[in-house]
């Protein structure tokens, strides 16, 4: 996992799509996540070849700048503006925010997923398939024919 700025630069010399896991300390199905569908060997293996790994804590009071943009913890709401930015104002935890190799937004996508079906939508995106299909029929097709289920 490295931090959203660091993902930033990297983009910068080495294009490559952006997974952001956006996450709160006090989130249980965050914690999950992390122990459960974030350590499962096909998933590791398909996000580190195919994207750059983030992980955000939305109520982060640390400032972000991404290019010229800062980004800060705003107190009133007892959010950080990035997570904001990254959820497009629909706060839910966890959230999985895709980018793609210009560090701009594919998708936000809400809510705990076990490994296989995040497996898929990783590969789903990383693939490109969403550039050309949808999702429903990709699962039911070219998902299934192309990796082996488990």
């Amino acid at each position: 996992w490295i931090s959203l700025e660091e993902a930033f630069t990297k983009v910068q010399a080495s294009p490559k799509k952006v997974l952001i896991d956006v996450y709160t300390d006090w989130c249980g199905w965050c914690k999950v996540m992390d122990q459960k569908t974030f350590t499962d060997p096909e998933v590791v293996k398909y996000v580190n070849e195919h994207y750059y790994a983030v992980k955000f804590n939305a109520e982060s009071k640390k400032d972000v700048k991404i290019g010229t943009t800062l980004y800060k913890f705003d107190a009133s709401n007892r959010v950080h503006e990035a997570a904001v930015a990254l959820l497009q104002g629909k706060m839910s935890y966890p959230s999985i925010v895709y980018l793609d190799e210009k560090f701009s937004m594919i998708q936000p996508v809400p809510g705990y997923m076990e490994a296989k079906p995040f497996h898929q939508v990783i590969t789903f995106i990383g693939g490109n398939h969403h550039l050309s299909e949808k999702f429903d029929s990709y699962k039911a097709g070219t998902y299934s024919s192309k990796y082996a289920k488990k």
